[in-house]
């Protein structure tokens, strides 16, 4: 996996959160401390940033990513009991409509941490994926 070194990084900035607060936070606390630590880990980031999304080439609006990592990975970021499949969709539609190849979905509500990488089957970086 091309992005994989990169995302298991952000993935284990993510756990060391997840350790030191636990769950039962809001997701806001949750964006605060994993800024902190992809900063500790050096990683480069855009926090909270305006991306627009566009449908055949033209701009229907904007949305808020949580995290853009390394200029090319979007962190979504959640705070819920269960992550649904909706939020899975969420994520996907995201990395389409940013024309993104890669990105993370984390949830830290759970007890347990949960994540889940995000493919754009569309992307040319993704070309050699089997689509389903």
């Amino acid at each position: 996996m091309k992005y994989g070194e990169l995302t298991h990084e952000i993935i284990a900035c993510s756990m060391k959160v997840h350790g030191v607060l636990g769950n039962g936070f809001q997701e806001v606390i949750y964006q605060r401390a994993l800024a902190i630590e992809l900063q500790r880990s050096g990683l480069r980031y855009k926090q909270e940033m305006v991306m627009d999304i566009y449908y055949e080439g033209i701009k229907l609006g904007t949305r808020r990513v949580d995290f853009f990592v390394e200029e090319i990975i979007m962190l979504e970021l959640k705070a819920l009991i269960r992550m649904e499949d909706v939020h899975l969709a969420q994520a996907m539609n995201y990395c389409q409509a940013y024309n993104l190849p890669v990105g993370l979905l984390i949830n830290f509500g759970a007890k347990r941490l949960e994540f889940k990488r995000v493919y754009n089957l569309n992307h040319l970086d993704n070309k050699n994926y089997k689509k389903d």
